[in-house]
């Protein structure tokens, strides 16, 4: 059986992304901290870890067999202003959005090359692409997508498929803390008028997990409705 490991699969995207794994017939490693809203059964497993300990990364790694697929979707963000961040909430999401995502492939991905296969998506974000208001969620989000094009280059000779996927505001705990007036925003920018469910990045995270070409390698697949600002 094929397995997947899931970062921030506690809830919102980590969850629906697991559920649709397991849904194809996966085995998954579900890893959060926070399992308290977990209702995924099946073939998972719950990893409790906390991505900011980066150095205890490899080892936890070097602990779970086979990985064919790691989805990197933890993140962090904290709607403060960008001059009155404290400096803890930085470190967390620097170390949670950017850091850990490295960690976890450079771990991963040494026993793909050697089997000569496996499949890396890191979640990003429309922040990546815009002059984001939360300062550094979007500039770890940006370096997700650069990230995601390095290791493509460092890999994908290896036969080793390094993507990404950048949705639009999505109805998650993460939305749910913006302002009213951000909201608002969302709905008059998107083609639908609504923010995107869990369920429909999660489907676009498994094609590229799973099924998508061999040559599509070092992309970013938008999955936003038009959410960019105009």
């Amino acid at each position: 059986m094929l397995t997947a490991l899931v970062t921030g699969a506690g809830r919102g995207i980590g969850l629906a992304t697991a559920k649709a794994f397991l849904a194809a017939g996966w085995r998954v490693i579900a890893l959060d901290k926070d399992f308290s809203r977990f209702d995924a059964t099946g073939a998972v497993e719950r990893l409790q870890y906390d991505l900011t300990d980066i150095a205890g990364i490899p080892a936890m790694c070097a602990s779970l067999g086979e990985v064919h697929t790691l989805v990197n979707n933890a993140g962090v963000l904290y709607c403060e202003p960008y001059d009155a961040i404290p400096e803890a909430h930085k470190q967390e999401i620097l170390a949670v959005n950017l850091e850990a995502p490295v960690a976890l492939i450079s771990a991963l991905s040494t026993p793909m090359v050697d089997r000569k296969g496996g499949r890396i998506v890191n979640v990003g974000s429309v922040a990546a692409f815009t002059g984001h208001p939360d300062l550094w969620y979007g500039i770890t989000k940006a370096g997700l997508l650069n990230l995601t094009k390095s290791w493509a280059t460092r890999l994908g000779p290896h036969g080793v498929l390094v993507n990404a996927v950048a949705p639009g505001p999505t109805h998650t705990d993460m939305y749910e803390q913006l302002p009213q007036s951000r909201k608002d925003m969302v709905t008059r920018s998107v083609y639908s008028g609504r923010a995107a469910r869990p369920d429909e990045v999660a489907a676009t995270i498994l094609w590229l997990g799973t099924a998508s070409p061999d040559y599509l390698n070092g992309t970013t697949v938008d999955c936003n409705n038009g959410s960019y600002p105009r």
